[in-house]
């Protein structure tokens, strides 16, 4: 069921169907890449949510599931800066192989941090997956193993990702018309 498009949506970038079809394909690969082993699944809160649930169904591999939180600070010039877990995982995720899942890539910042933290918590591998990568926003190049879509540098809602908390359960992705 579709949400009409709301006053501020400039156009639609993925449809549901779309949506479906792409998430059901990188999970294909992962099944495929995890073939006999338990997979971790970590969502980054809240963004990934909507795509991690949607992900596991199609996963056909033994799998786990734990969410970390993160807060981003900017410095005063508004560049990114500080990164820090405000929500840490509720298991330890040593000798596990784990997939870290994302709503949206895009400066790299603050996947490298992840990639780092939990790089030293010694898993037996570590992975990316990405609903959506921004990559002309990239400032640090950042490993992403599976991508379900590449998008244009646009503000975009929809499929967990929000403008101030909204717009989250839309089940499409949509281009944000620009504030004036």
């Amino acid at each position: 069921m579709s949400i009409a498009s709301p006053p501020n949506i400039e156009r639609v970038l993925f449809t549901e169907e779309q949506i479906d079809r792409r998430i059901r394909e990188v999970a294909a690969e992962i099944s495929r890449d995890y073939q006999g082993r338990v997979v971790k699944l970590i969502g980054v809160l809240k963004g990934s949510v909507f795509f991690l649930t949607t992900l596991a169904r199609y996963v056909d591999a033994p799998l786990k599931v734990d969410f970390l939180g993160i807060s981003s600070f900017s410095n005063k010039s508004g560049a990114p800066g500080v990164v820090r877990i405000a929500k840490d995982l509720d298991e330890s995720i040593e000798g596990e192989d784990v997939l870290l899942i994302e709503d949206i890539v895009d400066t790299g910042l603050t996947l490298r941090y992840l990639l780092q933290t939990l790089s030293g918590r010694a898993p037996n591998s570590l992975s990316v997956c990405t609903f959506l990568d921004r990559n002309s926003r990239r400032l640090v190049q950042v490993p992403i193993n599976y991508r379900c879509f590449e998008i244009p540098d646009r503000f975009v809602v929809g499929f967990g990702l929000d403008y101030n908390q909204l717009y989250r359960n839309l089940g499409y992705v949509a281009v944000m018309k620009p504030q004036t």
